[in-house]
């Protein structure tokens, strides 16, 4: 498990054609792609399971805890961005409840475009 950041102070300024924004880039997807939005309420769980395929939570709002292989738990919060490899195992639990983009694909390599959070 690999926690990264895509906050707005880890994106860069756009100002072409007279844009004023800042933009996160997750990363690109050359193989087949499932993503989706995910709710969790409070008390939320995604149960204890291995990843089909590698998988990318993008925490949008809300806060939570996640755990891979080590057992060890690790909070995250919006921005933070959770990576795990295809067949590791991992879960993902929420007090207050949490939302998230989860993207899932063969190929993922979220540290071409994102920094590893401190």
């Amino acid at each position: 498990m690999k926690i990264y950041q895509f906050n707005r102070n880890a994106g860069k300024e756009i100002t072409q054609f007279d844009s004023n924004f800042v933009m996160s880039r997750i990363g690109i997807v050359d193989k087949k792609a499932h993503i989706g939005f995910m709710y969790l309420n409070k008390e939320g769980i995604v149960g204890y399971h291995q990843a089909v395929s590698d998988q990318l939570l993008l925490v949008v709002s809300g806060s939570g805890t996640v755990r891979g292989e080590n057992n060890e738990t690790q909070i995250v919060e919006a921005g933070d961005a959770v990576f795990w490899n295809k067949g590791e195992w991992h879960e993902t639990m929420s007090n207050d409840g949490l939302t998230a983009v989860v993207i899932e694909s063969e190929e993922l390599d979220p540290s071409a475009y994102m920094k590893l959070r401190k």
